[in-house]
């Protein structure tokens, strides 16, 4: 459970991150998507990314009392 809570993490946050700068973008009437910067080319891929993103948040959801040292405490 180490593994996926581990990826789970990170990719929840680069979730964080890209819907902080999605956020910036909008405010300075910019696109700063960084899922698109990186692998816009490939909408098949950057959906993909966002579906286990996703999928991440909800991993991490339900696993977080477990996994967390200050909850189980």
């Amino acid at each position: 459970m180490k593994i996926l809570h581990t990826v789970a993490f990170i990719l929840a946050i680069v979730g964080a991150l890209n819907w902080g700068l999605v956020g910036v973008g909008m405010l300075m009437q910019a696109d700063y998507n960084l899922v698109y910067m990186l692998v816009g080319s490939w909408p098949s891929l950057e959906a993909l990314v966002y579906v286990l993103v996703g999928l991440s948040g909800v991993a991490l959801l339900v696993t977080h009392r477990s996994d967390c040292k200050a909850c189980a405490a």
